[in-house]
């Protein structure tokens, strides 16, 4: 009847009884941040991930070099600072593995 009586109306907002909004947008990016949205073929890297994961590929290119690097002369490799900085990497990532192996055991 007297439609501007809604001015003078309380208005009472309990806890949790407020607007909500709510994302309904699946964000699969959460569990998965390897491959981002603009990484070329989505679906080529996800079934490419699959097979190997990133560390796994990674692991075996840098196995496979350091493989080879055995092969050159020694003062070849005491002169490559790469070759240095790939081993040092190489050394402590695989104390990581051997820590959290040996802590997935215990």
């Amino acid at each position: 009847m007297f439609p501007w009586f809604w001015l003078w109306a309380p208005q009472l907002q309990l806890p949790f009884s407020g607007d909500v909004t709510q994302d309904i947008e699946p964000r699969l990016d959460v569990f998965f941040r390897g491959i981002k949205p603009g990484a070329g073929d989505a679906r080529i890297e996800a079934l490419a991930f699959d097979v190997a994961s990133y560390g796994d590929q990674l692991g075996v290119i840098t196995q496979l070099l350091l493989d080879w690097a055995e092969r050159l002369p020694a003062e070849v490799q005491a002169a490559s600072k790469p070759l240095e900085e790939l081993r040092a990497i190489h050394a402590a990532i695989q104390a990581i593995k051997d820590v959290e192996r040996l802590r997935r055991r215990a």
